[in-house]
Formats: C-alpha cells, sequence, structure tokens
C-alpha cells in the first residue's frame, strides 16, 4: 500500500481527497501547512501532494526544504492558470504538477503514474543487456536503480526521483536523439500536451547537475523540434 503525504490548509479539500484516495486504497497522512508536513516526513512517504498557498510556509519554500533531504516524488497543486507557479515547482524540483481545480479521476491517474514510475525503475535494470548488477555504467557516470542513486565521478547527484528516471533513460539511449513525447511518456508517465513544459524544466534541472564532458561539451544536447540527445563522451 503506497503512503501518501497531503500539505494542503484547505482543510474541506484535503479531507475530501483523503475520503477518495482511502477509497483507493492508498494509506493517507495530512498536514495543514508546510512545517507541519515537513515534521511528518519520513521513509515511508512514497509521494506527496503539496499545494502552493499555504500559511507559514508556502508550497515553494516546503518544496526547497524537502529537496534538502528527500527525493520522494512531489505532485505540486497550483492555482489554475499560474503558469509561473508550475515552472517554478518545476525548477524547485516538483516531479509534476496539477491545476486547480481537477477531478478526481485525473488526480488518481496522476497519481499512479508517478508511482508506477518509481516503482518500475527498480525492476528496468533488470531487463537490460547492458546492465551489470544493480548498476547501469557509462564512462564516469553510476546509476543504481535499487537505490536511486547516481554517481560522477565518484561523486553523489543529488537528483530527484524524476531526475534520476530521465538520466537513466539517457544512459540506456546514448547517442540517440529522443523525442519530448517519448521522454513525456516514459519517464512522466503521461501524454505530451501543447504548452507543457515539464519535460524541458526536469532536462534542464538535470543538465545542470551533470558536469561537462572533459572537452566542454555538455552532456545533453537540445535540438530543436527534435529531442533531446545524450552525448557520447570520448
Amino acid at each position: 500500500m503506497s503512503h501518501i503525504l497531503i500539505i494542503d490548509d484547505d482543510t474541506e479539500l484535503t479531507d475530501l481527497l483523503k475520503e477518495v484516495l482511502d477509497f483507493e486504497g492508498f494509506e493517507v497522512s495530512t498536514a495543514c501547512d508546510g512545517e507541519m508536513g515537513l515534521a511528518m516526513m519520513n521513509d515511508t512517504v512514497d509521494l506527496i501532494l503539496l499545494d502552493v498557498m499555504m500559511p507559514k510556509l508556502n508550497g515553494f519554500d516546503t518544496l526547497k526544504k524537502l529537496r534538502e533531504s528527500w527525493a520522494s516524488p512531489v505532485l505540486m497543486l497550483t492555482a489554475k492558470g499560474e503558469e509561473i507557479d508550475r515552472v517554478i515547482g518545476l525548477e524547485l524540483g516538483a516531479d509534476d504538477y496539477l491545476p486547480k481545480p481537477f477531478s478526481d479521476r485525473e488526480l488518481i491517474a496522476r497519481i499512479r503514474a508517478i508511482l508506477r514510475r518509481s516503482q518500475l525503475q527498480k525492476e528496468v535494470m533488470k531487463e537490460k543487456p547492458a546492465d551489470k548488477g544493480d548498476c547501469l555504467t557509462y564512462q564516469d557516470l553510476r546509476l543504481y536503480p535499487g537505490k536511486l542513486e547516481a554517481y560522477c565521478n565518484d561523486t553523489l547527484l543529488e537528483l530527484t526521483s524524476t531526475e534520476f528516471a530521465l538520466l537513466h533513460h539517457f544512459l540506456l539511449n546514448v547517442g540517440q536523439v529522443i523525442t519530448k513525447e517519448v521522454l513525456s511518456l516514459d519517464v512522466l508517465g503521461k501524454r505530451l500536451a501543447a504548452f507543457d513544459r515539464a519535460v524541458d524544466m526536469h532536462v534542464s534541472n538535470l543538465r545542470k547537475k551533470l558536469p561537462e564532458w572533459p572537452d566542454g561539451k555538455p552532456r545533453i544536447k537540445t535540438l530543436r523540434g527534435r529531442g533531446y540527445l545524450f552525448v557520447e563522451g570520448e
């Protein structure tokens, strides 16, 4: 049973969400503000539903503090039409966003997609011929899907679960162009919608955390109109 932590000061909405998620078979905990949510975080939490507008500690500040210690997936709940909220949330390490108001069906679909991606990451490596046990290596990079840990030159990379999934996908397709549509489906678990910048923001965040190749070339190249390419190292 997956454990979901809801952090939202709208108690009426929180009670409704808890009822819906309980019915769907999830274990649910609730917090009415960011400070309480941070205090309730532990290793059993599989996913966090995080509202943006909250007293004491807003969603963005809460997300910053979460990412200092936790890589658990975060689904941001944003105001309808506030694209800036979505962009900032993704830049800070959110895995996805859902504008209010939303339907129960859409929420459950997003949650299941994120959880499915996180759970399947541990199994994917066993099916790939390039695997070496529970470790995928390429040049100076080492990925351990079972632990969701990635190293570059033996230095641990502080990646979110989505950034880890992206890097894993890229390393299984080094030197190949990957479209945004494919990344959205395979990594985010959803079809790419018009004006959806989630893939772009996650790739941008990952690119910032990866050092350049020794020759100064970036590891991830953007091909306008085509997608992304993980550049082969020499």
